[in-house]
């Protein structure tokens, strides 16, 4: 008897609850089956392409409405010449980088407020300054705006810079010496691993 019931029991209730094996029904019928196997209702992340990249936060998280992008910039900068290039970030969005310089340069890692001072704040304003060859790191942006680095050759030799940076910004701008300006859409990674080095945001 102690065999014919747990016989029964192992074809009725644990094989369904288990291991999603149902051969007489009764594991569908008592919602066992849903056990061994439960359907999965994933969160729906909405992912709009355009839409500001403003982080919204979750307890540690901060989740955007689309991926972040990767840039690689590199310039040669004349001796005295200078070059900004900055990334327009949203406020509590994050980027990380790296750069070096083939010697040291005149550096200022600033940001400025779109419209100037309109949400208070001064319209401009300076978080690293300091002669640096080199830095890497993270920066979450206090404020909107384009948030980015002044780079000043202030020798006689021609300098050359590098910067590799990735975050959830949409678009970067360049300021150089002349007073020209040129705004760059950047890509999605992916899109970037696919293409040349040449052809994957790199300046000179």
């Amino acid at each position: 008897m102690a065999l014919v019931v747990a016989g029964a029991l192992l074809v009725t209730i644990v094989l369904p609850a288990e291991y999603a094996i149902d051969p007489v029904g009764t594991g569908r019928w008592l919602g066992l089956t849903e056990i061994a196997s439960p359907s999965l209702t994933p969160v729906e992340v909405v992912n709009a392409d355009g839409a500001a990249l403003v982080p919204v936060q979750n307890g540690p998280f901060g989740e955007y409405p689309a991926e972040f992008k990767l840039d690689v910039f590199e310039i040669a900068l004349a001796p005295y010449e200078y070059v900004e290039y900055k990334y327009h970030l949203e406020q509590g969005a994050t980027m990380l980088y790296s750069w070096t310089a083939s010697a040291a340069l005149i550096h200022d890692f600033h940001g400025e407020r779109p419209g100037g001072a309109s949400d208070g704040g001064p319209a401009e304003e300076s978080f690293d300054k300091r002669d640096r060859q080199r830095a890497s790191g993270s920066f979450t942006a206090p404020f909107s705006g384009i948030h980015g680095w002044y780079w000043e050759n202030p020798g006689g030799e021609p300098i050359t810079v590098r910067l590799t940076s990735s975050g959830f910004y949409g678009s970067a701008l360049e300021i150089r010496s002349d007073r020209t300006r040129r705004t760059r859409t950047l890509r999605p990674l992916e899109t970037l691993l696919a293409l040349p080095e040449e052809s994957a945001g790199t300046a000179r």
